[in-house]
């Protein structure tokens, strides 16, 4: 497994493990997923060198960091562990009191990536790295992170800091490729890292859904699955299909390959199975050719998804229109012979007005 060196954390691996799903029903993947399969993920992602595991204390809500804390065992000490606070309010001492939560969930002394879940709107980060930086200080945590920050907030929260913010964890794929354009650069450039989620759009670059066949759960939820964008991913998922092709491989791990073509990135795919994590761990080792790497950019930026759409909205709208036309045709007939009966009624009505 390729690994990035990362000032306070050490080898992180390229690809590493997202566990939003452990300890939540949202994703179908039964009952008794986080009993035993969460378990058997993560120690064959242990196995296969990965060294990187996401969680935070919203997912769950707890839980995920309970199951991956218990699943990691002796070797929670041994892995680069991250989680995230949730900025509600993020003054020291309850940034603190997060802090603590989450330790005790995940059975460690000391969390190695400690992240701001997403930018406070109201709070500005001169409060909110007051607490991360007392943390850091006391050698509780190993570094600081961020997610979901703009550029421009990235470097406030720097300032605010008055030491490096060394990740910022953001949605990033081909089909979500903005980071390209400015957190890339600024990670590059500064020895930072951005840290890929969802980097398979969830799921959209596998080459599964599409306009005739989409995902129900939380994915219906997400507008890459409404049915315009699903017709303008379509060159896209063409270059990716004919990419992965060409190394015989799956269109999802050339989508990840290309991710970790990036200066600074590594992604961090959920996984349902032991099959589906080695499927994701296997693209680490799959390096493109610089004009496949040029070809997907290209594509990438070219694809333009439509604004949010209400994506649960549109599908009813279309499965709708055919009973409303139908409705309609059913209904004219009875219309016309309703309005045929009323016309003497109403005429004799209107001839006793008139006396």
């Amino acid at each position: 497994m390729r690994s990035l060196d990362v000032d306070g954390l050490g080898p992180v691996s390229r690809i590493g493990l997202g566990t939003w799903q452990f300890g939540s029903r949202e994703w179908g993947y039964g009952d008794d997923y986080a009993d035993a399969g969460a378990t058997a993920i993560v120690r064959r992602a242990l196995e296969l060198g990965i060294t990187l595991f996401d969680t935070a204390e919203v997912y769950g809500p707890g839980k995920s960091e309970r199951i991956l804390g218990a699943a990691l065992a002796d070797d929670r000490d041994d892995v680069v562990l991250t989680s995230k606070v949730l900025p509600v309010a993020p003054f020291p001492k309850l940034v603190r009191k997060a802090w603590q939560g989450s330790a005790q969930r995940l059975g460690v002394r000391r969390i190695p990536l400690y992240q701001v879940h997403q930018p406070n709107p109201v709070v500005p980060d001169t409060v909110t790295m007051k607490g991360m930086g007392a943390l850091l200080d006391e050698g509780r945590i190993g570094a600081v992170g961020v997610s979901n920050y703009s550029l421009e907030r990235w470097q406030l929260a720097d300032e605010a800091l008055g030491r490096p913010v060394i990740s910022n964890q953001v949605e990033f794929s081909l089909a979500a490729a903005g980071p390209l354009e400015d957190l890339v650069p600024f990670a590059d450039a500064h020895d930072r890292l951005v840290i890929a989620y969802s980097p398979l759009a969830q799921g959209l670059l596998g080459g599964k859904y599409g306009v005739d066949h989409r995902p129900g759960g939380v994915r219906a939820m997400n507008k890459l699955f409404g049915t315009e964008n699903l017709r303008r991913v379509e060159p896209l998922l063409s270059v990716l299909r004919e990419v992965a092709d060409a190394h015989d491989v799956a269109p999802a791990q050339a989508a990840l390959a290309w991710l970790l073509a990036q200066p600074r990135t590594v992604a961090i795919p959920g996984a349902s199975s032991v099959e589906q994590l080695e499927f994701n761990a296997a693209a680490a080792d799959l390096e493109l050719a610089p004009d496949e790497v040029a070809a997907l950019t290209a594509a990438a930026r070219a694809f333009t998804p439509q604004a949010a759409v209400p994506t649960l909205v549109e599908r009813a709208k279309e499965e709708a229109g055919p009973l409303l036309e139908r409705a309609r045709s059913e209904a004219g007939p009875l219309l016309g012979r309703a309005k045929d009966g009323a016309a003497p009624v109403l005429g004799r009505l209107r001839q006793a007005l008139r006396r």
